[in-house]
């Protein structure tokens, strides 16, 4: 970890929650990131077969995807670099990853198409509603998050825990439930 001034550096302040403000004086390392992210997005989105797609987040994220794991494009991300799935997930189409929080899928996820994984926050205070605040997701093993659905930041999802279609979830989900609406609630419990 690099240290700057006596202070951490900024992805270790944004990963831990802490508040960053957009005019930090380390903010255009994640510009930079944003950047490099946004300049290679378009190659992904275009790519014809699920090993180009596979290679291109791949190149996004900074590791090598698991040739279990699909990936249908289009698919967006801001950052990219806190992303880190397992294998056997599967990803559909238009799925959205705001990762400056981090965001890990464990193996045999499920991500229906147009899910929103949201790490990132702003404060409700107007002083300081400029800056970012940053929670990770996990989802847990064979999980399955419906259509649509938008999970907001510092939500865990149980292991094999479902999230219907639409639903909007900003607490932590039990494993072997299912739940629903907006904001999302428990309909029952699996098995």
């Amino acid at each position: 970890m690099t240290e700057l001034c006596g202070m951490k550096d900024i992805f270790h302040r944004l990963r831990a929650g802490e508040l960053v403000a957009l005019q930090d004086p380390e903010f255009h390392r994640v510009d930079e990131v944003v950047t490099r992210t946004l300049a290679l997005s378009p190659a992904l989105n275009a790519a014809t077969s699920i090993d180009e797609v596979r290679g291109r987040l791949s190149e996004i994220i900074g590791s090598q995807l698991d040739k279990s794991t699909t990936v249908f494009a289009p698919f967006y991300t801001n950052f990219g670099r806190f992303i880190s799935i397992g294998k056997d997930v599967f990803i559909n189409h238009a799925c959205t990853f705001l990762d400056m929080g981090g965001i890990t899928l464990e193996d045999h996820v499920l991500l229906g198409p147009k899910v929103n994984l949201i790490t990132e926050n702003h404060p409700v205070d107007p002083v300081t509603r400029r800056g970012m605040l940053c929670k990770p997701i996990l989802i847990k093993r064979n999980a399955w998050i419906g259509a649509g659905a938008t999970i907001l930041p510092g939500v865990t999802i149980g292991e094999n825990a479902v999230v219907a279609a639409g639903a909007v979830v900003a607490k932590n989900v039990a494993a072997n439930t299912i739940v629903g609406g907006v904001p999302a609630k428990l309909i029952k419990t699996i098995g």
